[in-house]
């Protein structure tokens, strides 16, 4: 199902609806600052096995939860003051951050290892789910092997994303697009590791770093 929003100001009914599937187990998709993403919510054990059905196999990187601040993130993950001061800097804006995660959410988000990515996309749409939720999501960047998952890798990545809402239809799983009507641009969002304090680019994107 479509639910038009627009982006800069995104109606809080459509937030809450939104948000209401999140809690029901639901998959909502959003638009971001980079390309589109799949939600669940954290709280929800089947919301987080739906999306896990997602991942692409072989997938090496840890999870990512999209946060509404670095407050909810601190929630979820470990923030040493270095962490704290990069990520204030960067945020909102097209970054994941690598993180060490809580025990607690280790156990809850059954991670195989004690670590996750942290979003705080500079997009109305997601952040405003969020809120309306009152917790963090786990997030997927949409992908068209999701579509087909025997397609064979394209020459670039960004090839692999999604530009517009109507392309999303057919993701299995999904309940509900949010879609502003207009293309997003096809971008992958800076991989950041700050677990050591100190900062390693493990992907170039979206986000310049050094910024």
């Amino acid at each position: 199902m479509f639910e038009y929003v627009v982006a800069a100001n995104p109606d809080a009914r459509v937030m809450r609806r939104a948000a209401s599937a999140l809690e029901g187990g639901g998959l909502v998709v959003v638009p971001t600052d980079t390309s589109w993403s799949v939600l669940c919510s954290i709280a929800s054990k089947a919301g987080i096995a739906r999306l896990k059905r997602l991942i692409e196999p072989g997938r090496d990187r840890p999870l990512t939860v999209m946060c509404s601040s670095i407050a909810q993130a601190s929630e979820l993950c470990e923030v040493s003051s270095a962490a704290f001061r990069v990520m204030k800097r960067l945020t909102p804006g097209p970054y994941v951050f690598i993180l060490p995660s809580s025990n607690k959410s280790a156990r809850t988000l059954d991670l195989r290892r004690a670590e996750l990515g942290v979003r705080i996309p500079d997009h109305r749409v997601p952040l405003g789910v969020i809120e309306a939720l009152g917790c963090a999501a786990l997030s997927l960047t949409a992908k068209r092997s999701m579509l087909d998952p025997d397609s064979p890798a394209p020459d670039y990545p960004e090839e692999a994303l999604f530009s517009g809402g109507w392309e999303l239809e057919d993701l299995p799983g999904v309940d509900l697009i949010l879609d502003p009507g207009e293309e997003n641009e096809r971008r992958l969002g800076t991989v950041l590791d700050i677990r050591s304090g100190e900062v390693e680019v493990l992907r170039p994107g979206a986000g310049p770093y050094p910024a």
